[in-house]
């Protein structure tokens, strides 16, 4: 149809959207869509009115949106929690939502109102493009953070698992004691720069004290 652009669909049917386009499966998708969207971080392309995002809100997922309408978006807005959604405006297919994302998803026939092979293409790397290659779960109580890396090889993606288990710099220095070393010098990089509060790295020596 001429002059049918991304943002089109939502000028018509924005104001019922909600009323003419359920598909009485709502629950079901938000039930299995939260496995793959907790704990991490979610975009849901087209996201439209709010009907998968909010209830996947209200489970404490980190969802965000890609959106062409402005007028779906005030749809959003309008309901409860629906202004604390952050949401993109644009074309899908071209448009990147800021950071990377461990989950992205799209839902009910909205990869057809792309309407040529191409755009459907551009859609599927775009969304490639902002997928984390990285996931983790952290656990502050143990101090324990399990990654999951994401590795493109001639033979397809590959996971590799990186369980590890981090220690703050006085642990360190317990840790050294407890083995009769003793912090001599300790600093921000390898320029050995001052470590200060704001530094990301540290580089510490201990030392064996003479006998």
């Amino acid at each position: 149809m001429k002059g049918f652009g991304p943002e089109t669909f939502g000028e018509l049917n924005a104001e019922d959207y909600d009323l003419l386009h359920n598909p009485g499966t709502t629950e079901a998708a938000v039930d299995l869509l939260a496995v793959f969207a907790l704990p991490g971080r979610t975009l849901e392309l087209a996201i439209g009115t709010g009907r998968v995002a909010l209830p996947l809100a209200a489970r404490g997922c980190r969802i965000e949106g890609i959106e062409a309408s402005p007028d779906m978006v005030a749809k959003l807005r309008e309901k409860p929690g629906g202004a604390d959604i952050p949401v993109t405006l644009g074309d899908m297919a071209v448009v990147k939502a800021e950071g990377e994302f461990d989950f992205i998803f799209l839902i009910f026939n909205t990869l057809f109102n792309l309407t040529s092979q191409a755009a459907q293409v551009a859609c599927f790397r775009n969304a490639a493009s902002m997928l984390a290659l990285e996931a983790s779960i952290h656990d502050p109580t143990t101090q324990r953070i399990d990654y999951q890396v994401l590795r493109i090889t001639k033979n397809g993606f590959q996971l590799t698992p990186l369980p590890m288990r981090y220690a703050w710099p006085q642990e360190t220095d317990l840790m050294a004691e407890l083995a009769g070393l003793s912090l001599e010098n300790r600093w921000g990089g390898w320029d050995k720069s001052a470590f200060t509060a704001d530094s990301r790295t540290h580089i510490s020596v201990y030392r064996k004290p003479t006998a």
